[in-house]
């Protein structure tokens, strides 16, 4: 099976989610998104097939989130997903893809769903 990780190595969650992949025999692209960020075209297309919105897989405790104005409710998915693009450590991670569909990996045994 191959997967892909939207991983931040520094995340306790996301190296375990990158471990449970690997012992699971799947053949891991990992994608270091605070580095190499996903498009904005490419990110909703995860979030939808996760079934979550913008907001849904934003990192709201990130102090930025709260910075930027990006927690109220009068805030869009679009001006969302702009701001992610933007400075990806707004992304909730870690975002795990395979042929059976996208999973947030929080907590990290929520990846088992699409093993």
């Amino acid at each position: 099976m191959k997967a892909t990780i939207y991983h931040n190595p520094r995340c306790g969650t996301s190296r375990k989610t990158l471990e449970i992949l690997r012992s699971a025999g799947a053949d891991v692209a990992v994608v270091e998104y605070l580095s190499h960020p996903p498009s904005k075209t490419e990110l909703k297309r995860l979030l939808e097939r996760a079934g979550i919105s913008a907001r849904d897989g934003l990192r709201a405790k990130e102090p930025l989130a709260q910075d930027l104005d990006l927690l109220s409710g009068r805030v869009s998915d679009d001006a969302i997903l702009d701001a992610m693009v933007a400075n990806p450590v707004l992304i909730e991670r870690p975002l795990v893809e395979t042929e059976k569909g996208v999973r947030l990996a929080r907590p990290q045994d929520r990846v088992h769903e699409i093993l």
